[in-house]
Parts: structure tokens; C-alpha cells; sequence
């Protein structure tokens, strides 16, 4: 395993995230649903685009790259980042709902959320990497674990199918109240600013306290996606890569779906037979070994659903005038 190879990830993707704050998102402004929907397309766009080094890693290993004797080939690498990036992105799509809550609850204007979920980037690609190795190293010492994965997945479907996003309060977080003991909080927010003098006095204002708990959130997300990704794919590096890039366009992403939440509505739908698929795959993998272009085609063809579905039934709402309570 070859240190440039990660080099050059970071120097990408660090370069990227400093062109996304510094130039295009220099000043803090309310994004458009429009706006977003271009930059999530955009990032995706991007992220697709990694899959090419990936290949060439796998395939000419450039940069040095050392690969294991069962390590995947080029094509099989590139395809493993794909399904591990599409699959990652479903999966925060419902992190995006608790998101919108959580800015709601803390009472933060649409113009300051952008910078709040750039910054909850950084420590979600920090926590995500010391779950990541955690994950990795569970399951090249234990085989069993794909069980417990797999079991995992599958229970978080269950929740999921049961459980609303309403129930979420933030006010009632452990991370809230240890955050106020911990330092100064002001329940004033000071601009853009995470921390603000108040009497002389160095306090923390809300918009820390929010990206505390975006960041938290996350982290409970990972607790399901993080053994997802490893159903595709136990390479370390396509692993975090892939991760990365989804946590990437999440900001676009949560601006284009908060702005059409209600058209999106069968979506958790589509995420729920999304993890069941993935956690019956991992319980299986002593057993039946399912290729990466059937999981690939399996995780697109549900999203494309869920999508259609949630477009149709809006249609016939806004033609009929009457809306679909059955969800709410």
C-alpha cells in the first residue's frame, strides 16, 4: 500500500473543500433548491470522476500503489467505489431529515446552515476514518463479524420502517447539556461566528452547538453505513474514499431535498430495502457470493423508484389539489 496514493487523495480532496468555502461559497447566503440541485450534480459528478484514478490505482497501480494477490482489478475497483458512493449517498439522504430539525430546533437562518455543514465535513471525515479502521480491523480478525454487520443492517431497516424523524429532539441531546457545563454557551448567535465574547468572556454560540450536533448525528448514521460499505467492499482505501465523496455532497444535497421534502416522500422507502438488501447480502457472504454489478444495478434500481414514486404521487397531488395524508 502505496502513502502518495493517499497523498494525492487528500491533496483532491482538501483542494476541493477549500475551493467550495474560499471562491464559490465565500460569503454566507441562503442557497436556492436550484442552486443546489446544480451542485449536487455537480459533486456527484466529481465523485464519479475518482472513479478513475481508482481504476488506474488498481489496474497500472499508479503512484506506487501495491495491491494484495486477491486485491480487485481496475475494473472491479472502480465498480466497488461506485456502488460503495451510491450507496453511501442513499444512506444520508435520511440523515438529512434529522439535519433540517436539528436547524430548525436551534433556530439557525438558512444563510449560516451552509457553513455549519461544511465544518460538520471535516470532523464527519475525521470520525468516519476512526470508525472505518475500527470496522476494518474487526473484520480481518473476525469473520464472524459479517454477521454482526449484517444483523445490524438489517434491524436499522426495521427501525427505520417504524420509527419518524419527529422524534428526534435535540433539546433532550446528552451532547447539548455536557456542551453548556463543559463551556460558555451564549444562546445569541454572533454572525457566522462558532465563539463570541460575551462580558469580557469567551463563549460558544449556537451555530457551535449545532455543528456539535451534526456532527454527533452523523456518527449515529455511520453506526449503519459504515458496515454497508463493507458489504460492498473491504478495501480500506475505496472504503474511506467512497465515504468521503458521499459526505462531500451533502451539503448541496441537504439544501436540494430540505427544499423538496415533501415531493421526496417514498424515498425512506427505497432506503429501507436498500439496507435490508445490503444486510441480507453480508449474512450471506460465506454462502452466496452476489457480484458488485448486481448490487450496483439492485441499489440504482431502487432509488430510481423511490424517486418515481415520490414524482408521481406529487403530480397527482398538485393535478388533484388533494394530499396524500397516508405518510404524515
Amino acid at each position: 500500500m502505496s502513502l502518495m496514493v493517499w497523498v494525492v487523495f487528500f491533496a483532491l480532496y482538501l483542494s476541493v473543500l477549500a475551493l467550495d468555502l474560499v471562491v464559490l461559497h465565500r460569503e454566507s447566503k441562503e442557497m436556492s433548491v436550484r442552486q443546489a440541485l446544480g451542485w449536487t450534480v455537480v459533486w456527484i459528478l466529481v465523485a464519479l470522476s475518482f472513479s478513475a484514478l481508482v481504476y488506474g490505482v488498481y489496474e497500472h497501480h499508479w503512484f506506487g500503489w501495491r495491491t494484495s494477490p486477491d486485491a480487485p482489478s481496475g475494473a472491479e475497483a472502480a465498480i466497488q467505489y461506485i456502488t460503495g458512493y451510491l450507496l453511501e449517498w442513499s444512506l444520508s439522504v435520511d440523515n438529512i431529515f434529522v439535519i433540517a430539525i436539528i436547524f430548525t430546533y436551534m433556530k439557525i437562518p438558512p444563510q449560516f446552515q451552509y457553513r455549519v455543514l461544511f465544518w460538520g465535513i471535516v470532523g464527519a471525515i475525521l470520525l468516519r476514518g476512526a470508525m472505518i479502521a475500527a470496522g476494518a480491523a474487526l473484520i480481518h480478525s473476525f469473520d464472524w463479524m459479517f454477521y454482526v454487520f449484517g444483523a445490524i443492517l438489517l434491524l436499522s431497516a426495521a427501525r427505520m420502517l417504524k420509527s419518524e424523524e419527529e422524534q428526534f429532539d435535540p433539546g433532550k441531546s446528552v451532547l447539548v447539556r455536557l456542551a453548556r457545563r463543559v463551556y460558555p454557551v451564549t444562546d445569541k448567535l454572533d454572525g457566522e461566528r462558532f465563539f463570541t465574547m460575551v462580558d469580557g468572556a469567551r463563549h460558544a454560540t449556537p451555530l457551535f452547538v449545532t455543528l456539535l450536533l451534526v456532527d454527533f448525528a452523523d456518527v449515529v448514521f455511520a453506526v449503519d453505513s459504515i458496515p454497508a460499505i463493507f458489504a460492498v467492499t473491504q478495501e480500506p482505501f475505496i472504503v474511506f474514499t467512497s465515504n468521503a465523496f458521499a459526505i462531500l455532497g451533502l451539503r448541496s444535497l441537504y439544501f436540494a431535498i430540505a427544499g423538496l421534502m415533501m415531493m421526496f416522500k417514498y424515498i425512506k422507502f427505497s432506503l429501507i430495502f436498500i439496507l435490508g438488501f445490503v444486510g441480507v447480502k453480508m449474512m450471506l457472504h460465506h454462502h452466496l457470493e452476489i457480484p458488485h454489478a448486481i448490487s450496483l444495478g439492485v441499489i440504482v434500481g431502487f432509488l430510481a423508484i423511490g424517486v418515481v414514486a415520490s414524482l408521481w404521487v406529487s403530480r397527482r397531488e398538485a393535478a388533484s389539489g388533494t394530499p396524500d395524508l397516508r405518510n404524515d
